[in-house]
């Protein structure tokens, strides 16, 4: 067998057996097709991702960001500056430390957000329905024990 069909053979194999690789592809596919969704609203499936992580009780760290979307705190901080230049987002000096940065929804990131989850319910059951009943369940699981082992 010659070098350029043993590598060949690997190619194929990667093709067909990476999860890495077929995650890749998947969430790239569901990102367009969200991003379609989001596109009269102005947001991205990323920011949608963001804005969504920043809504809660109390207002999260950059670090709990990043920890929450599995992303460094570097890519966070960029997929954050358009939003706060449309003035979404808020960061907040921590009241307990004030070396602590806390990032809020605005008011009219808040509005945003409220927008967008009807249209996000609306396309992911699209989603859902084309998948064999309990699959859905099945793959969040899959992804969270993916995610845990990683």
């Amino acid at each position: 067998m010659s070098k350029d069909s043993t590598l060949f053979e690997d190619t194929l194999e990667v093709r067909d057996a990476c999860l890495c690789l077929h995650a890749q592809r998947t969430a790239r596919s569901l990102a367009r097709r969200f991003d379609e969704a989001f596109r009269p609203l102005r947001l991205t499936s990323g920011q949608f991702s963001l804005l969504n992580a920043l809504n809660g009780r109390v207002p999260p760290t950059l670090g709990h960001v990043a920890e929450l979307l599995a992303m460094d705190r570097t890519t966070v901080t960029a997929g954050l500056k358009p939003l706060e230049r449309r003035g979404l987002v808020e960061t907040r000096p921590d009241p307990h430390d004030g070396r602590t940065r806390r990032l809020a929804l605005s008011v009219t990131g808040a509005e945003l957000l409220a927008q967008a989850i009807p249209v996000w319910r609306e396309t992911h059951a699209r989603l859902e329905e084309g998948l064999a009943p309990n699959e859905p369940q099945r793959l969040r699981a899959s992804f969270t024990r993916l995610c845990e082992t990683a």
